[in-house]
């Protein structure tokens, strides 16, 4: 945040807006280089204030990167000290969420569960046991919408604001700064949250209350997975009809068939670059994470009498899969899965 001339706290988003209007209210270019250049050093001063990210797994560890790249200096923690080994010595890595805590008002979390953020937050030496007054918390991991709403009485207690802010886009777009994120919590702190998410995501969405964020998350990746099975049947299906791999992706691209499984995650070996599919299904989304989120759509399907017939069968698919072998590989893993099942 920055300090006007008036004693207002801005932010460096909203100071931006202010510049790209001071020529029609300054009457001229050289009036808005000369506020370009004070911003600039402004902008600077304040991207030196130091931004803890607890979790650098598949998905940390790029959205990480991309705050340094945009000039924070960042405060690491994560369960498995290996997990810090690329960052710079600049960064500093730290022993305990406590410790992020003690060194940075602004933290971003990253974590896998429900359980993991429980730990992170509320444990013997978790966030809360050092947290500053007026911290803001912003938690982008996929976890039960009830367990956000319940860390954020917690956080609200010390004096601290949570946001749930879970991503969707996967690794390949947490890699170019391309996430969506969609953020629930104090409307009055989501542009605070904006100018830390912008530098990882190119879309920021304001859902409402904390744990809505959650909700469109689940919501989405129920219909992702729904999707990316029913493209890996399609694509089994039509390889068995004799039809080449990548001409049937091309076909269904230019169709009404076409999804984001189809046309940019394709789940078959060989018919597109630079996605897990290419190189035996590792990194990415993991299939036990995909079962976990299916496992939250059921738990909120069933609190809400929601009928969710395809999700739950999802769900089931998935939860098998982990059973046979597949979970730590990427969850489009399904097509070789149907593949291996289908020989039995």
């Amino acid at each position: 945040m920055i300090c006007s001339d008036e004693g207002k706290v801005i932010s460096a988003l909203e100071l931006l807006t202010l510049i790209q209007s001071w020529p029609r209210e300054y009457g001229g270019k050289r009036d808005k280089d000369l506020y370009c250049k004070d911003f600039l050093s402004v902008e600077s001063m304040a991207s030196k204030t130091p931004v803890g990210f607890i979790g650098l797994g598949n998905m940390g560890n790029p959205m990480a990167k991309n705050l340094i790249k945009h000039g924070y200096p960042l405060i690491l923690y994560d369960i498995f000290p290996e997990a810090c080994k690329d960052f710079k010595d600049g960064e500093q890595v730290v022993s305990s969420p406590a410790d992020v805590a003690e060194r940075a008002d602004r933290i971003i979390t990253m974590l896998p569960t429900s359980s993991n953020a429980l730990e992170v937050y509320t444990g013997p030496k978790g966030i809360l046991k050092k947290v500053k007054k007026g911290s803001l918390l912003i938690d982008s991991s996929t976890i039960d919408p009830a367990v956000s709403k319940e860390l954020a009485k917690d956080v609200e207690k010390m004096g601290a604001v949570l946001m749930d802010s879970p991503v969707s886009g996967g690794v390949g777009a947490a890699r170019a700064g391309n996430l969506t994120f969609m953020v629930g919590g104090p409307e009055q702190e989501f542009a605070a949250a904006k100018e830390l998410l912008a530098c990882m995501g190119s879309n920021v969405v304001y859902c409402g209350g904390v744990g809505t964020g959650q909700a469109a998350k689940i919501c989405n990746n129920m219909l992702l997975a729904i999707t990316m099975i029913g493209t890996a049947e399609t694509m089994n299906l039509g390889i068995r009809l004799g039809l080449d791999p990548k001409l049937l992706a091309k076909i269904l691209n230019m169709s009404s068939g076409r999804c984001w499984a189809s046309d940019t995650y394709n789940p078959v070996p060989g018919v597109m670059d630079g996605v897990p599919s290419a190189n035996n299904y590792q990194g990415g989304f993991g299939t036990m994470l995909m079962a976990k989120d299916l496992g939250l759509a059921q738990e909120s399907a069933t609190s809400t009498k929601s009928p969710v017939f395809l999700g739950g069968l999802s769900h089931q698919i998935y939860r098998m899969m982990c059973a046979k072998g597949y979970a730590q590989k990427d969850f489009s893993s399904v097509f070789q899965f149907l593949r291996e099942e289908e020989s039995l």
